[in-house]
């Protein structure tokens, strides 16, 4: 396993100061690249979507629960799955307490193809409290292009999208897909900052994936209630 270079203190100020200046340039770029993700224009939802959560069905309008902007989690869960993505359930593990997206007038949602009586248990086993939502039966996850027909098979993606609200109005703004996801989660967001990174194979410099003879970053990815200590 390869192992960063060992320095004196002097030497690692040196090279932190010489990254720090791409840093600062990186998060510039991501200021304007945010601005600019803000300046794209919406396109209005005239479908009728019906959902299912737990006080019943639900309109695309009612999972903003009168908040002014939504954001949904398209979660990865089939209808002919057991139990909800690995790598999904890891995103929603991180999601913090929702009251500080509330405080900015924005509400926060999963939806799923899975039928809402499957959804049910698996929430309950990991343990979570925020809104999830079933679009079984819709087209939902189609038109947002999260459930794909490759050779004749349904396959599901990992996503996001945003909606703004103008009184009855619902508006669609933006949506991102799986390495789009990246930044988002405080895990791979932390493990960015580390010397091993993520331990995926594609990372460089190669040779820290497999860390102390573990297997590659994505494949030791479990519920969070089987890892072992």
């Amino acid at each position: 396993m390869s192992l960063p270079e060992i320095v004196s203190r002097g030497e690692w100020r040196a090279a932190r100061a010489e990254l720090l200046l791409k840093e600062k340039a990186a998060t510039r770029a991501r200021d304007a690249l945010n601005a600019e993700r803000r300046g794209l224009p919406m396109v209005e939802v005239d479908e009728e979507y019906v959902f299912e959560g737990g006080d019943g069905k639900a309109t695309l309008l009612d999972l903003f629960e009168d908040r002014r902007q939504l954001v949904v989690y398209h979660f990865m869960f089939a209808p002919e799955w057991d139990a909800g993505c690995r790598s999904c359930s890891g995103f929603l593990d991180q999601v913090g307490h929702l009251a500080h997206l509330h405080a900015r007038d924005t509400s926060f949602a999963a939806v799923s193809r899975a039928p809402y009586p499957k959804i049910l248990p698996f929430k309950a086993r990991m343990g979570w409290t925020l809104p999830w939502y079933s679009s079984h039966g819709s087209g939902f996850n189609r038109d947002f292009e999260v459930t794909l027909e490759r050779e004749g098979e349904l396959v599901e993606r990992p996503g996001l999208s945003c909606f703004l609200r103008d009184r009855e109005r619902v508006f669609h703004t933006y949506t991102t897909y799986e390495r789009g996801l990246d930044g988002l989660g405080s895990t791979t967001s932390l493990l960015d900052l580390t010397a091993l990174g993520r331990q995926e194979e594609w990372e460089e410099p190669k040779g820290r994936a497999s860390a102390f003879g573990a297997p590659a970053g994505s494949e030791r990815v479990r519920y969070h209630d089987e890892y072992e200590d």
